[in-house]
């Protein structure tokens, strides 16, 4: 398997004012995978620490954080010689001692030239933010489920990847039924490691079903773990909710959906819980597309997402079957897995900001706006072979903006103001 963050690493190890790392991202997204892999390629030695029931560093990091007492500690443990520069200390499941993350912030201040990266869960790394949390003293890293691109690299299929970004739409073209057949895999399967090797060893869409079950399962006990009793079924609600509000025409997402004459006070803690536990991602409306898009946002006007579209799909109980007939996925619950998809691969970008826009009668809405540099674009999503986009048309006339992009599964077609770029090729969606 293939990760574009061992690049980000990379660039990390080389950094002459590096500080500690922190690997941010949901259970399970291959957090762990990437820091050895990381760690094999790119030092001499590893030393990996697993902080889960480990009671010997419990009581290491308890007593006094030392950095060179520490440091003996770390050898002993690992069972290997910590020398700066040469060896990776990876802290594993870090959220499991609070000491461990503070101790970071002496790390930097006391040994900065030891490469030291944590990984942990986004919820139980958010339960000890605080004192105890080394605010200013550590660099993160955000890890997403593979993208388009990874998932077909793991799939064998580097070549065809290396298409997606290089703006060859003649070849692209020749290989449009191979791309779409693949996509409506990555649909259903999405993005989670687990998830993808089990594919890529049997193409067994049903066992996929179960590791994504498997893994809804742990996400819900998360709920349970590390959320304050009184709020769970609040978070349980609006998790459970997410497949309906994504299957809505207009996928703003309603509290009405949650709980029948549910209000935004009772469940706004959830969703931030749900937000900061990477398990859901907000999309906030904007009131007009000025620069910045963040100045116009409408704090009370959101689209969730979740994490990965494979687990949107589990989550919804789609059929596994459905990926055979036809394009019909990219069609089911009115395209709900399509804006998803689109939603996951934007995110992986860090050049864009992306928002939606909405008119104030709701009768027209663009499903996503971009902003590049001092542009905003809008990207009209379209899962159907119906090409018409009337709020596309609306959004135009009203705001004029440089270009206008359509997404779907018709071929790359760049015409006077607006280009359509296929679903499986958002990875070309220009930086300026």
């Amino acid at each position: 398997m293939e990760r574009k963050k061992l690049a980000d690493l990379e660039k990390w190890r080389q950094k002459p004012d590096r500080k500690p790392l922190i690997v941010h991202g949901t259970r399970q997204v291959g957090k762990t995978w990437l820091l050895k892999e990381f760690g094999k390629r790119a030092y001499k030695d590893v030393a990996y620490i697993n902080f889960e029931a480990n009671e010997r560093m419990a009581a290491l990091f308890s007593s006094n954080l030392d950095t060179q007492r520490l440091l003996t500690g770390l050898r002993i443990e690992s069972g290997c010689s910590i020398e700066p520069g040469t060896t990776l200390i990876i802290f594993d499941e870090v959220q499991e001692n609070p000491q461990a993350l503070t101790s970071l912030k002496y790390f930097a201040e006391e040994a900065p030239t030891y490469h030291i990266a944590a990984a942990g869960s986004l919820p139980g790394i958010a339960m000890h933010r605080g004192t105890s949390f080394p605010v200013g003293k550590v660099e993160f890293l955000d890890l997403y489920p593979l993208s388009f691109e990874e998932f077909l690299w793991a799939l064998g299929e580097a070549e065809l990847a290396g298409l997606l970004s290089g703006h060859d739409w003649q070849m692209l073209e020749l290989f449009r039924d191979k791309l779409i057949d693949y996509l409506k895999y990555y649909f259903c399967v999405g993005g989670m490691p687990e998830c993808v090797g089990s594919f890529a060893a049997g193409r067994d869409l049903d066992k996929v079903r179960e590791t994504q079950g498997r893994l809804l399962s742990a996400y819900e006990q998360d709920f349970s773990k590390y959320a304050e009793p009184a709020m769970v079924p609040r978070i349980r609600a609006v998790w459970n909710s997410i497949p309906s509000q994504l299957a809505r025409e207009q996928r703003k997402f309603t509290y009405g959906l949650v709980r029948e004459g549910a209000r935004a006070r009772e469940y706004e803690i959830a969703i931030q819980w749900l937000c900061d536990a990477g398990l859901l991602h907000k999309v906030y409306r904007v009131s007009k597309p000025g620069l910045p898009l963040r100045a116009y946002q409408e704090n009370s006007a959101f689209k969730l997402f979740m994490v990965d579209t494979g687990l949107l799909a589990a989550h919804a109980h789609l059929p596994t079957r459905a990926v055979l007939n036809g394009s019909g996925i990219f069609e089911e619950a009115k395209g709900a897995l399509t804006e998803q998809y689109v939603a996951q691969e934007l995110r992986l970008r860090d050049d864009f900001d992306v928002f939606y826009w909405s008119s104030g009668t709701s009768q027209a809405e663009v499903d996503f706006l971009v902003q590049i540099g001092e542009s905003v674009y809008p990207l009209e999503v379209k899962a159907a072979e119906n090409l018409q986009a009337k709020s596309l048309r609306v959004y135009r006339d009203k705001f004029s903006p440089p270009r206008s992009y359509r997404t779907s599964l018709s071929p790359y077609r760049a015409e006077s103001c607006l280009t359509n770029i296929p679903l499986y090729a958002l990875a070309a969606i220009p930086t300026g």
